[in-house]
């Protein structure tokens, strides 16, 4: 195993130095939190997927093919079409309006007071994230080095928060680009041959497995529109995806880049259920799916390949646990703290104050990881949470005109009570949480909106200038009521 530390041990060593160097380029608020909105297809690209593709997606979707075979490809190919989705039809509008957040889009199309609940749903969201993402971390370093899985979590957890504090959305930027090389060449172009070559091809899959392995609706027709609903449309609207939608150069990067991006998803999400499919015809009887990837890496892998293809399982997870903990940095001083203080967000004197929150909030990610026991619960109430909450508002914001911030309000509060009230009823996994959340949401939006006054023009207006792409040349939204003051 030395081979595999010395290359961990280089590839961390590689992200704290780019962390160093992302503190050089992170000068102003716009550089700390969208890295200036300067990216191109190539980095807008490659940071998209290295966002979306975290330990869920690697471990998680390659468990599931251990589980189900070709068909646990879904939770995996639910994120490559809403990411697909998100770009063709919401991304151009979303780099025009020139926010750095969820909140502050909802504000200047309703009219203010609405972040407030919006930025407390979008909190938890990215909180939750990125200890998910965090507590991912164990399972790798467990098997590297034999340790507890709190000190794996504390490890892992703590030089993604070095990295994320020193230089925000150019450090993770820059330390994504890394990390979606490094996840490409080790699960796309080591590990999938070379699991798919021991298992005997498709042939010797297929003598050793149940046919519906290789059935594509496996899964459970129920269980493939339920990670649609909740993964697919969580990533149309979460702070952590929108926040890497502002950092492209333009409308039209964002639009190709992400295209690019989702397909890679589709990939590999198919990869990674060939490899889980592979892993039990080579290994049967294993106590947890989850045990599938790291089975599979110890196992066929040489010294040094091995570290490699570990590497690319830690970047996997580096990558979601950082964009989502830079997210939920920005939606606490854009949207909470700033309201708390009763002003707006301010300029770029407050990059100092964005590394405090982003330290705090790395720490506090830690702290809970240490203590939550299941992954795939915490993910399930971030996104039921996010969907049910805060999807309807947001969508009619985009494409209703008649929606009012009474509506957008009352929606949020009505979809986020309804999937906790029903997870309490029917369970965490319970597939009902996040329909009731929906239903209740969308109802209550569509009825309180036609009872109340409709937006008034002067929001409207700015709404339209700025979907125009008038505020293109600005470098900090400007607020709406000095907009309305013109």
């Amino acid at each position: 195993m030395a081979g595999d530390y010395a290359v961990i041990a280089l590839y961390v060593a590689g992200m704290i130095g780019i962390g160093w160097w992302g503190l050089k380029l992170a000068k102003t608020k716009s550089d700390y939190l969208v890295a200036g909105r300067r990216l191109g297809w190539f980095m807008y690209s490659g940071t998209m997927s290295a966002v979306v593709l975290g330990g869920a997606s690697t471990i998680g979707g390659i468990g599931l093919g251990y589980k189900f075979g070709i068909s646990g490809a879904w939770l995996v190919l639910s994120i490559g079409i809403g990411i697909i989705v998100l770009h063709a039809v919401f991304a151009r509008r979303l780099v025009k309006l020139r926010v750095y957040t969820v909140g502050e889009m909802l504000d200047l199309r309703y009219g203010g007071s609405t972040s407030t609940i919006s930025g407390v749903v979008m909190w938890a969201y990215t909180l939750m994230l990125t200890v998910t993402s965090t507590l991912a971390f164990s399972t790798v370093v467990k098997v590297m080095f034999d340790v507890p899985s709190a000190v794996g979590i504390g490890i892992g957890g703590g030089i993604v928060v070095l990295y994320s504090v020193l230089g925000g959305m150019w450090s993770i930027t820059l330390t994504d680009i890394a990390q979606f090389v490094i996840k490409t060449i080790g699960i796309l172009f080591i590990l999938l041959p070379v699991a798919l070559t021991k298992a005997g091809g498709f042939d010797g899959m297929r003598d050793r497995l149940d046919a519906s392995y290789f059935e594509f609706t496996a899964i459970g027709g129920e269980t493939i529109v339920t990670l649609l609903l909740v993964y697919g449309f969580g990533l149309l609207i979460g702070q952590d995806i929108w926040q890497r939608v502002f950092t492209a150069r333009t409308p039209k990067i964002a639009t190709g880049g992400g295209l690019i991006s989702g397909v890679y998803c589709l990939v590999y999400a198919v990869s990674g259920a060939l490899i889980g499919t592979a892993a039990k015809s080579l290994y049967p009887s294993l106590a947890s799916k989850d045990e599938a990837f790291a089975t599979i890496v110890e196992d066929l892998l040489p010294t040094g390949v091995r570290g490699l293809v570990l590497a690319a399982a830690l970047s996997a997870m580096m990558s979601t646990a950082s964009g989502a903990l830079i997210a939920c940095s920005t939606v606490s001083t854009s949207d909470l703290l700033a309201k708390l203080r009763g002003k707006s967000a301010g300029g770029d004197d407050d990059v100092h104050k964005n590394r405090i929150t982003t330290l705090v909030l790395g720490l506090v990610a830690i702290g809970i990881a240490m203590v939550v026991t299941s992954v795939i619960d915490a993910l399930t109430i971030a996104y039921d949470i996010l969907v049910g909450g805060l999807l309807v508002a947001i969508v009619g914001a985009l494409f209703w005109k008649r929606g009012t911030r009474e509506g957008a309000l009352v929606s949020m509060v009505a979809g986020t009570v309804a999937v906790i009230a029903f997870m309490f009823i029917d369970g965490v996994d319970a597939n009902s949480p996040i329909y009731w959340g929906l239903g209740a949401s969308l109802v209550t939006y569509v009825a309180v909106s036609l009872l109340t006054p409709r937006t008034p023009e002067a929001i409207l207006s700015v709404w339209t200038r700025r979907l125009n792409g008038d505020a293109a040349r600005e470098e900090e939204p400007v607020n709406q009521k000095q907009e309305l003051a013109k």
